[in-house]
Order: structure tokens, then sequence, then C-alpha cells
């Protein structure tokens, strides 16, 4: 299985059943929308028949540094407002799950978010959190809750680096 950019003419969608009917809908139904808007680019995992396995959305955004732990503010330029990229959606279809594809794409969009940071600078990888064990999840890999936004955890760019070097 490869991870490629959507396409909506190649790409088969409409089976996809993560088994959370907001995730489900994006990649089904505003997935290729929002990439003709320039509002994210979703990558996708298929099998060889280009069934959708899984599939993780990567825009940009910024962080307010208020809300950032004391630690992390100690270590930036004091802005008001730092550069990041965003993880807005990853999810596995319920076919594939328990087989570590969840982390495949995790690491497929920190490292093309690495990368891309020497393109367009961002300081952090932030995540939307859907769940509960979306936090246990990313948390295994170092991401840290945002103290005035539960609903979201950051990763330092400094952090990602460190793991593709």
């Amino acid at each position: 299985m490869q991870i490629k950019q959507l396409d909506k003419k190649k790409h088969i969608r409409k089976s996809f059943f993560c088994g959370l009917p907001a995730l489900d809908t994006y990649l089904q139904d505003r997935a290729s929308q929002d990439l003709q808007r320039y509002i994210a680019v979703t990558y996708v995992l298929c099998d060889e028949e280009s069934t959708v396995a899984g599939f993780y959305s990567l825009s940009s955004t910024s962080i307010d540094t208020g809300i950032l732990p004391e630690e992390v503010v100690r270590k930036l330029p004091k802005y008001p407002r730092l550069p990041a990229t965003l993880i807005g959606r990853l999810a596995v279809d319920q076919r594939y799950q328990g087989q570590g594809l969840g982390e495949y794409l995790l690491m497929d969009a920190l490292y093309r978010s690495y990368q891309q940071s020497h393109r367009i600078a961002a300081t952090a990888v932030i995540v939307d959190l859907q769940t509960e064990d979306a936090r246990l999840f990313y948390g295994k890999y170092g991401f840290i809750t945002l103290p005035d936004q539960p609903e979201r955890m950051f990763i330092t760019m400094s952090t990602v680096s460190k793991m593709f070097l």
C-alpha cells in the first residue's frame, strides 16, 4: 500500500467507514472540495484496488504563543502567533484497524510536515482530536495537549525533526 494525494477520480472513498461519521463524511464528500479551494490536502492509503484504507489531511494554521506551555515558549521567539501545520483529520477504515496503519499514516504526515517546513516555515504540528482514544494515540508519539484547547495537541517541529534525522 502507498500513500498518495487524493484523486477523486481514482480513489474509491464511498465504502470508507472508520466508525466516526464526521471523518467518514469528510473523506467521502468534502476532501476533494477542500483541495480545490486550497483549504486542505488529503493523502490516502489505498489497497491494490484503489479503495481507501486510511487518510489524513494537512493544512496551514498558526498557534497563539500565549496558550503554549512555558517550557516550550521559552525556546521560541517572542511573536504573538507562530506558523504551524495542522493534521485536521486522520482515520483508518475499520477493516484495516489494528494493523499499524494509523502509525504509518501519522509518520507520513509528520515527515511531509517536516519536509514542507523547510519551504514554508512551521514551528509545530497540531492535531485536532475527535476522541479520547486519539489523545492516547498521539500522546505515544510525543504530542502534548494545549492547555487552553483540550481538543488539540501539538508537537514541536524540532521534536519531529529528531524522528527523521
